[in-house]
């Protein structure tokens, strides 16, 4: 059983015969302890505060039964680790083989939630936005709040930022309204194609971790690192 924020997800879903439903990860209407295993992949970061991330975890630990498990997949601030690139950095913007692993989801870098489409890069807007210059994960908090937007397939300057995601032209569905439809590429397509900035809060090492070890229902199983991902499996006591 899936669940969503997104409707218009939860609908193919539906089309494809997969049982999912909408609701907010922070509270899912499935009665407590009745799950044999929770897969989060690619929420958590979007979440702004570091009580709600880790609400979000607990609500995952509520509807596992005793011995059952959960694996967690979050955004990696280290996208080069012990000397390795994650995909995400190795992509080349705009090459064939990042634009299907996008459309299809079978992307081996950051979760497909995570990876912005290939052609994306700053919006025009950016520069009404405060560039924070946090280099690390000791980090402080600046005193402006707006966040810096960031630049796709590059490393990441601060934990807390917008990702730039231009919506592609194509051809649209039967029944639609129509209008004039440029190729996805093109310079048309990228001058009149909306940007939209998600959230996101990418995770320093260890920082996923101490937030599941400091819940007294759950163990960690195991924590390691996936292609500019932190990944938790825990086990419910």
């Amino acid at each position: 059983v899936g669940c969503d924020r997104s409707k218009n997800l939860v609908d193919i879903c539906g089309e494809r015969n997969f049982q999912a439903f909408v609701c907010d990860a922070l509270s899912v209407p499935i009665r407590s302890g009745s799950c044999d295993a929770c897969i989060s992949i690619a929420v958590i970061h979007h979440f702004s505060t570091a009580e709600r991330r880790l609400a979000a975890i607990r609500e995952l630990a509520r509807l596992l039964r005793p011995g059952g498990t959960a694996l967690i997949y979050v955004w990696a601030m280290e996208q080069e680790y012990r000397n390795q690139k994650s995909k995400y950095l190795k992509e080349k913007n705009g090459s064939k083989d990042a634009e299907e692993q996008i459309n299809t989801g079978t992307a081996q870098g950051p979760c497909s939630d995570q990876t912005p489409d290939s052609s994306s890069q700053d919006s025009a807007g950016s520069d009404r936005l405060s560039h924070s210059k946090d280099t690390g994960c000791d980090a402080k908090p600046v005193a402006d709040s707006r966040l810096p937007v960031h630049t796709n397939r590059t490393s990441f300057h601060s934990q807390d930022l917008l990702v730039p995601w231009h919506l592609k032209g194509g051809a649209k569905k039967k029944g639609e309204s129509g209008g004039t439809v440029f190729h996805a590429g093109s310079k048309e397509s990228q001058e009149l194609s909306p940007v939209f900035h998600r959230y996101y809060h990418v995770f320093c090492e260890g920082e996923l971790e101490a937030a599941c070890r400091s819940l007294d229902c759950v163990r960690v199983q195991k924590s390691y690192y996936d292609q500019g991902n932190w990944c938790v499996v825990l086990e419910k006591l």
